[in-house]
């Protein structure tokens, strides 16, 4: 359905998903794109830069009203990634009273917060200092091939064709991924509120427009048609202009989940994994089963100690 700031009732099995800028104020007008770095392939190393090892701190606040009772699923915490050292506190509350929520294991150690909820106004908070150096989970053979199928959003099996002429079948997959990434960026503009929350790779690539979730799923769904396995990431992004959760797309290369972003809107190596999925219907930061609800407010913060680092598409990212 479409989802317009502060006018919908949701009904069951809403999913509110990343970067949308359908749950943002902004104006919908299109916005200046941001600076398009255009990567010089010869520089390129096989050496794979990882997550920052400076101090960042992310927040999420979250109020909605429960218009019927519903269960309610979150997932706004930094997943459980070995290497980082995470002081956090996550509330929720129903009317100011504290609610206990159960804690769900997903994908890459991604967590999702449950709990019921009556009628009344619940708040969900969330802060993290998070400080070292993220290391790589062991690759999963069932992700690997989890990870080339279509899905929901990322619909692979319409594009076999279009990515076959489009970019034919080099043998360098890292060359693939950069070309991939490139094309994403330069044919689309970002635009807040220009994209629906059902729409897949197909309707971003003909519409030309959308925002970091509709970037996401198309080099995701044309990675997966060139026989790259793709995934996306839901992320904390300092630096990230607008502010908001984040997604981006992973791609498997040498035996590395690289983390690429055609937005450009945020350094990847100071970003902070949430969750991890076949697309933005793995990875929504809110979903709620059965009653109704509605979104009131939503403000997300992502910053770094000292100077966001500069970060070269050309050069692989590892997030961990």
């Amino acid at each position: 359905m479409s989802v317009f700031w502060g006018r919908v009732r949701y009904l069951n099995g809403v999913h509110m998903t990343l970067g949308s800028g359908a749950f943002s104020p902004l104006s919908s007008a299109v916005t200046e794109r941001s600076p398009r770095i255009r990567p010089t392939l010869t520089t390129v190393t096989d050496v794979a830069q990882t997550a920052s090892e400076g101090s960042r701190k992310v927040s999420a606040d979250l109020r909605l009203s429960v218009l019927e009772p519903t269960a309610l699923e979150f997932q706004i915490a930094v997943a459980s990634v070995r290497g980082l050292t995470v002081d956090e506190t996550v509330e929720f509350t129903v009317d100011g009273e504290p609610v206990r929520a159960r804690e769900l294991i997903g994908p890459n150690n991604g967590r999702i917060h449950c709990f019921d909820a009556p009628r009344g106004s619940v708040r969900a908070a969330y802060r993290a200092s998070v400080t070292g150096t993220a290391i790589p989970s062991p690759l999963n053979e069932f992700e690997t091939s989890l990870y080339l199928r279509p899905s929901r959003y990322a619909e692979t099996d319409k594009l076999f064709g279009f990515a076959a002429r489009e970019f034919g079948t080099p043998d360098n997959r890292g060359e693939l991924v950069r070309r991939v990434v490139e094309y994403v960026a330069d044919l689309l503009d970002y635009v807040p509120g220009s994209s629906d929350p059902i729409d897949g790779a197909v309707d971003t690539l003909l519409s030309g427009t959308g925002v970091c979730r509709d970037y996401a799923h198309l080099v995701i769904a044309l990675l997966r048609a060139l026989n790259v396995p793709a995934r996306l990431v839901a992320v904390y992004a300092p630096g990230c202009d607008p502010m908001d959760f984040h997604a981006i797309a992973e791609a498997l290369v040498d035996g590395r989940w690289q983390a690429v972003d055609a937005t450009r809107l945020a350094p990847r190596q100071a970003m902070l994994r949430i969750s991890t999925g076949r697309d933005s219907s793995d990875t929504a930061f809110l979903d709620n089963h059965g009653g109704a609800i509605s979104l009131d407010h939503i403000e997300v913060s992502a910053i770094v100690e000292g100077d966001l680092p500069v970060d070269d598409p050309a050069q692989p990212v590892v997030l961990g």
